[in-house]
């Protein structure tokens, strides 16, 4: 490891925060999760060919700027309406193991496994969906009951359409203060969609920020830090 990932680690470790929250993809790992996910399912067929073709037409809208940052979310999460939770959970680790572990951050796994050595609370914070979260944060030692992600309501043990949360840009913030319920110390994003959760921070930390969130960052003085091989 780097003198500047071994230095960064200490600067966080010595303010012994107690309570730490992390956005994920671009923060914990490089890539977009979420989108890597959604074709990957598509590619295998998780999901039917007509929901398959349909949410296709919605993410192109997306990517033209016609459709918005959390609808797009949580069509994301309701396209598995019928399908059994513990095959979602299957899915996603297999698809963790295969596209997304390589892109992990080392010196991000070794922070977080360092903070809960400290008894630091660790919480994961992300609109992609709560499976595909689950399966990554698990590696960097956050319990699924401490994940704030894209999700919908179960019924015996099957996804339905009912939105739980998609926490994306001023949701994040919300979601934090309705389950966490207690003042943040750190708080670690990579996006203008984590920027209101970084104002809630003792301690925001950019990590990989994209040109938005860099420049924010550098008016407001918070802490930035480059994983290795993002510059």
């Amino acid at each position: 490891m780097s003198d500047q990932a071994i230095e960064f680690i200490q600067s966080v470790l010595s303010l012994r925060s107690q309570i730490a929250v992390f956005d994920c993809d671009g923060t914990l790992w490089s890539g977009d999760s979420g989108r890597d996910f959604f074709h990957w399912e598509i590619d295998r067929g998780l999901v039917s060919r007509d929901i398959a073709d349909a949410m296709l037409a919605r993410y192109r809208l997306y990517e033209a700027g016609e459709l918005g940052e959390e609808p797009m979310c949580a069509e994301m999460v309701t396209m598995h309406r019928g399908l059994a939770i513990d095959d979602l959970h299957q899915a996603a680790e297999e698809f963790f193991i295969e596209v997304v572990r390589p892109r992990i951050f080392p010196e991000m796994l070794e922070l977080t496994h360092r903070l809960a050595e400290q008894g630091c609370e660790l919480w994961a914070v992300s609109s992609t969906n709560n499976w595909v979260v689950e399966a990554g944060v698990s590696r960097f030692r956050i319990a699924r009951d401490h994940v704030l992600a894209a999700a919908v309501h179960i019924e015996n043990g099957r996804a339905t359409d009912r939105i739980h949360r998609v926490p994306t840009g001023d949701l994040k913030a919300v979601a934090i203060r309705d389950v966490i319920g207690k003042p943040v110390h750190g708080v670690f994003g990579n996006s203008v969609h984590d920027h209101a959760m970084l104002e809630m921070a003792q301690h925001p930390f950019c990590i990989n920020p994209n040109p938005d969130l860099e420049n924010a960052a550098k008016e407001k003085r918070w802490p930035i830090y480059w994983p290795t091989g993002t510059r």
